[in-house]
Formats: structure tokens, C-alpha cells, sequence
């Protein structure tokens, strides 16, 4: 498994593209685009179909007044709507019903049109910890569903002073901090990979659990899954790395446990935020975690 992972990015890496546009360094691989500026900060971006194409949906795209509108629609006759700007940047997803009723699930109107992803970082005061650190971060293989429903549940540790748009969230980690989270440190990737082995997947079943509680009280709450790696390696590498695993947990919640797409999102970080203080390898820092961050994203403090 580690090995044939490590082939494929290998031919990953070999398919990327660069180029200078502006002040900053776009790098595209297959599925994925990397951005960097002269101050060394990286974000990477997706297609955000997808993951939804790689469950098997099959989704209707036209595009209107510059958005590319894409519709996926379920057996139940329930709709979801990705609509995606020319630059493949995710703007809206919504949920039409069989009533014909549509509900928002992610708004991700920018504010005022910010020229560089560098305008989504959000800088806040670093939040109080009101909770043991174990209660805030909570690792998944010495929690119960109960611990990991109340984190997931819970409200801001700190005050939410308004509505953000969803780059906003994924790039500000200020922002992010004010939600707790579960490690889901019941699965590590290999070096190189970001395949699941089936046997690994078994244990996303308390996360899920968790999940479903959540969505059965509140339909439309969002769930970021994050990627991480360790030290080891370039950090355009780690970035690549890092958002794959993010999907493919993601993919895993949807396709074992019914968890619905739409609800969720990923975010690759790379080696940006380490467990476990070192530049060696490092199984612990190969990880995802998950947070809910529908008050980030509606300006809610409960």
C-alpha cells in the first residue's frame, strides 16, 4: 500500500506545471492548484465536484454570468448545487429539496473582492482556554461518541465578531482555533500516501456516529476535515499530501457511512501545524482532524 501510494504521487509530482502570475507562484497537478507568495505562505485549492464525482455522482454543469453552476442530484429527487467561480474557487453550495425549496449550506461570497489569498487571513487575538487542552483537542483513540459529540457540538471558546466566508475559516488559524476539534489519530498514513486500508476506515466509525447525531438535530452544519503530514519533505509535497488525506477521509465518511457530501469540506495544511514537535518522520503528525465550523461561517456564538 505504502509503496504503490508513493508511486502514484510520484507521477503527481511529475505532471505539476509552474508558472509566476503577479506576485505569486501558481503550481498546478492533476485535480490540484498550489499558491504561493514571495513570503513563502502556500494555500492549496481543489475541484470542488470532485469528490462528489469520485462517489460516483454524476453532476450537470452550464455555466452562467462567469460561474459554473453544477448539479448533483440524488435518487430521493434531493439536489445539490456547487456553483464555482473561473477560477474553480467554491462560492456557494446549496440544498434544493423535493419541494423546491433551496437551503445554503456554504456561502463563500468574498466581502469585497479580495485580489490574493492572503486578504482571507483573518488575524484575532489568540482565543482563552477555558477547558483542559485534552478537552479541546480531543484525540478520537481515547475518546468515547459522547466526548467526541460534546466537542463537535460545542460552542466558540471565544466570541465570533461576525459572519466569515469559507477561505476565510480555512486560511485563519486565529479563526479556526475558536471551535474544538477531534485528532483522528485512529488513522495515520503511510509516508508518501494518502490511502486508507480498510481496516483503518472501521474506526471512523465513532467519528460518524458523532456526525449523525449532530446532522439529525441540525441538517445543514458544515464539518472541515483537515489534512496534515509531517516535517519530512518539500512543503509543496506536504501540502499535495495533506489535502488528498483530508479527502479521502472525507470520501470515507460519505461512502461507508452515509455521512452526506455537502456537509462536508476539506483543507490540506501540510506541516504547517505539527502534534508532535519534530522535523523526523513522524506517524503521529500523518493525520486529519475534524471540527465543525458552522458558527465560523454564520457569526453564531452558540
Amino acid at each position: 500500500m505504502a509503496t504503490q501510494g508513493a508511486q502514484r504521487f510520484e507521477d503527481i509530482r511529475g505532471r505539476r506545471e509552474e508558472r509566476r502570475e503577479g506576485d505569486v507562484t501558481i503550481i498546478r497537478e492533476p485535480g490540484r492548484t498550489i499558491i504561493r507568495d514571495d513570503d513563502g505562505r502556500a494555500i492549496i485549492r481543489r475541484d470542488e465536484d470532485q469528490r462528489f464525482r469520485d462517489l460516483g455522482w454524476q453532476g450537470r454543469s452550464e455555466r452562467r454570468d462567469g460561474e459554473m453552476r453544477t448539479v448533483f442530484e440524488r435518487p430521493d429527487g434531493t439536489r445539490i448545487v456547487t456553483v464555482t467561480d473561473e477560477e474553480g474557487r467554491l462560492v456557494r453550495r446549496t440544498r434544493i429539496g423535493r419541494d423546491d425549496r433551496e437551503v445554503v449550506i456554504i456561502d463563500n461570497t468574498l466581502r469585497d473582492r479580495p485580489g490574493r489569498f492572503a486578504d482571507d487571513v483573518v488575524v484575532l487575538p489568540p482565543p482563552p482556554l477555558p477547558i483542559p487542552r485534552e478537552r479541546y483537542i480531543v484525540d478520537a483513540d481515547q475518546a468515547d461518541e459522547e466526548l467526541i459529540y460534546e466537542t463537535i457540538t460545542a460552542p466558540p471558546i471565544a466570541a465570533i465578531p461576525r459572519r466569515y466566508t469559507l477561505d476565510e475559516v480555512r486560511y485563519s488559524p486565529d479563526l479556526r482555533a475558536r471551535m474544538r476539534s477531534v485528532d483522528i489519530d485512529t488513522i495515520n498514513f503511510d509516508t508518501g500516501s494518502w490511502d486508507v486500508g480498510s481496516d483503518q476506515a472501521r474506526r471512523l466509525a465513532v467519528i460518524a456516529d458523532s456526525v449523525k447525531r449532530v446532522l439529525q438535530r441540525s441538517p445543514n452544519e458544515v464539518f472541515l476535515v483537515e489534512g496534515h503530514t509531517d516535517a519530512v519533505g518539500a512543503d509543496v509535497d506536504n501540502l499535495s499530501l495533506s489535502d488528498r488525506r483530508a479527502q479521502s477521509v472525507a470520501e470515507i465518511l460519505t461512502r461507508d457511512f452515509q455521512i452526506p457530501p455537502e456537509n462536508l469540506t476539506t483543507q490540506g495544511y501540510g506541516e504547517q501545524y505539527l502534534k508532535v514537535n519534530t522535523q523526523e518522520a513522524s506517524r503521529e503528525n500523518r493525520r486529519v482532524t475534524l471540527r465543525r465550523i458552522t458558527p465560523l461561517l454564520t457569526g453564531q456564538n452558540q
